[in-house]
């Protein structure tokens, strides 16, 4: 093997990438993740805006630490949740375009765990600002 100590330089075919090769790939998928769900998900863009709006909001009204983090962790428990469901209707319509029962299950399970995820921001939201 002639590869770098540090994972750098060219991947032989079939070999995964490791080091910083595996890092600098891992980032451009992320990269493709984030900009095909930002063009491909309408909830996702509206997420992304209520996020932008909420976070620095959160910075603001928190008192401390721990207050920021609270108000700011379900915010992005949200994109998170929203890019795994996306990424399940994905899945289940690469499969095929006709309607079944698991695969409607599936989107459907993938929708009330987003929604779940901001019951929890309205929770925390209320219980720390109406903790003042």
């Amino acid at each position: 093997m002639s590869a770098s100590p540090a994972g750098q330089g060219s991947v032989r075919p079939g070999e995964k990438p490791r080091g910083i090769a595996r890092l600098w790939l891992a980032f451009g998928n992320t990269g493709k993740g984030l900009v095909g769900c930002w063009r491909e998900e309408e909830a996702f863009r509206q997420e992304c805006l209520l996020a932008a709006v909420l976070l620095p909001t959160a910075l603001w009204l928190g008192h401390n630490g721990i207050e920021r983090a609270m108000l700011i962790g379900p915010m992005l428990l949200i994109l998170v949740v929203e890019l795994l469901n996306s990424a399940v209707e994905a899945a289940i319509d690469r499969i095929g375009t006709e309607r079944h029962a698991l695969s409607g299950l599936a989107k459907d399970l993938g929708s009330a765990a987003v929604f779940v995820s901001f019951l929890l921001l309205a929770i925390v939201w209320g219980l720390v600002l109406f903790d003042r």
